[in-house]
């Protein structure tokens, strides 16, 4: 039998693994591993990636500044999420605001550590970054419109800090052989970004009897929920943009399967849309784009499925 001291420091753990929302970080790490391996390197061996130690500087650095985001997000939002998650603020309340800021600070630090071991480059980068995440959470996410593009935006940030980590290994020369590559892995992350804008636009729905009374000046406060609705449903048609640079320009292989998938299901995620009026029934939208978003990660392996089985012969042979 555990004592009651141990079961509180479980539950604060588990507490804090719920402020940092732990089950993201892995799908965090595992885009920027797949990305790597399948976009923006792929003439490279995959094991050689998988071993690259500055590469894993700034995944790992990429993952605690998410998390630690996540924390002063939840610090600043509390009030609100009292009102809209009264069940998840309750286990989030048990970690103290004082011990959430110490770990933010720690976080936030060992980040930036990371990021100079890597080069001053990745210094400035992941600074910037840090102080864009909290001036997010403090000032810009109760606006409407600037709020929800930023969000979006910090959540594709870690992609094109490896980017340009592997744009950096490379000569000035050489940089027209790669622009494919690039091209790739910017539509890849505009189509996420629409992805993501539209589930902030959809949290907003979700989210609006807390937004209300905390005053937060969001697209369904200030214009209602038609207004809202009209603007997800062109965001959703603007997805066709960076799916049709994909798949009808660059060869993305088996992906596009999913591509297709996606808009099927998009379809009737807008039918469902303009038939929702309540908080569960926009939870379900939310979820919907969740799969969405986490099912496009691991589906970048079709974009080239042999390197499943050569990296298994690389491994054996390493």
């Amino acid at each position: 039998m555990l004592s009651r001291q141990n079961k509180l420091l479980i539950m604060k753990i588990v507490s804090l693994f719920s402020v940092v929302r732990g089950y993201n970080i892995p799908i965090i790490v595992l885009a920027q591993y797949l990305s790597a391996i399948f976009i923006l390197a792929p003439e490279i061996r995959a094991l050689d990636i998988l071993l690259d130690f500055y590469l894993f500087l700034i995944v790992f650095a990429s993952a605690i500044t998410i998390a630690s985001g996540y924390i002063i997000n939840n610090f600043y939002d509390s009030q609100k999420d009292l009102i809209n998650r009264p069940n998840k603020s309750m286990l989030d309340r048990l970690v103290s605001q004082k011990t959430k800021l110490n770990v933010y600070f720690s976080l936030n630090f060992l980040a930036v550590l990371m990021a100079s071991i890597v080069s001053w480059r990745a210094f400035l980068f992941f600074s910037a970054y840090i102080f864009m995440i909290w001036f997010y959470s403090h000032k810009i996410k109760k606006y409407p419109i600037i709020g929800n593009l930023m969000s979006a935006l910090l959540a594709v940030t870690p992609f094109f800090a490896i980017l340009l980590y592997f744009y950096n290994k490379i000569s000035f020369e050489e940089i027209e052989n790669h622009m494919s590559h690039f091209v790739v892995i910017s539509a890849h992350a505009v189509f996420l970004f629409l992805l993501l804008l539209i589930r902030e636009m959809i949290k907003d729905l979700e989210n609006l009897k807390g937004d209300l009374v905390t005053d937060y000046r969001t697209i369904p406060v200030l214009y209602g929920e038609k207004i809202s609705k009209q603007i997800i449903t062109a965001l959703t048609f603007l997805t066709i943009v960076p799916v049709y640079v994909l798949v009808n320009i660059h060869d993305v292989g088996y992906m596009d399967i999913y591509f297709y998938i996606c808009f099927g299901i998009l379809l009737f995620f807008l039918i469902y849309l303009w038939q929702s009026n309540s908080k569960e029934q926009f939870l379900r939208l939310h979820n919907v784009l969740k799969f969405l978003i986490v099912s496009g990660v691991f589906c970048i392996i079709l974009i080239n499925p042999s390197v499943l089985w050569h990296g298994k012969e690389l491994i054996s042979n390493y």
